[in-house]
């Protein structure tokens, strides 16, 4: 649906930007839009949506929260319970392990 209406769109404006009647052109495209959405039959329909909408709010709204506080308590959960590894020393620390220092010159 959302697709046919961009569409109508689209081709609206490209037909009132490719004519060269132009503003008159765009009052008669203007007026069909208001005529066609000022149908009962249309806002009939806008009406249903709407209220389909102010029904599923709140019932949306609840599942997103409860998603969102399961999805935090499952990462909180996967990190406590990840296995701790022993403190590793840098790559870049890289020491002779015998402790002797190297001679320099004088």
């Amino acid at each position: 649906m959302k697709g046919k209406i961009l569409l109508v769109v689209g081709l609206g404006v490209g037909y009132v930007l490719g004519t060269r009647a132009g503003r008159e052109k765009y009052d008669e495209l203007k007026s069909a839009v208001l005529k066609f959405w000022n149908d009962p039959r249309v806002q009939e329909q806008v009406d249903h949506a709407e209220e389909f909408v102010k029904d599923k709010a709140p019932d949306v709204a609840e599942f997103l929260a409860d998603s969102a506080k399961k999805m935090v308590s499952q990462v909180a959960g996967s990190k406590k319970a990840a296995p701790t590894s022993p403190a590793r020393k840098p790559a870049g620390s890289t020491r002779p392990a015998s402790g002797s220092k190297s001679a320099s010159p004088k």
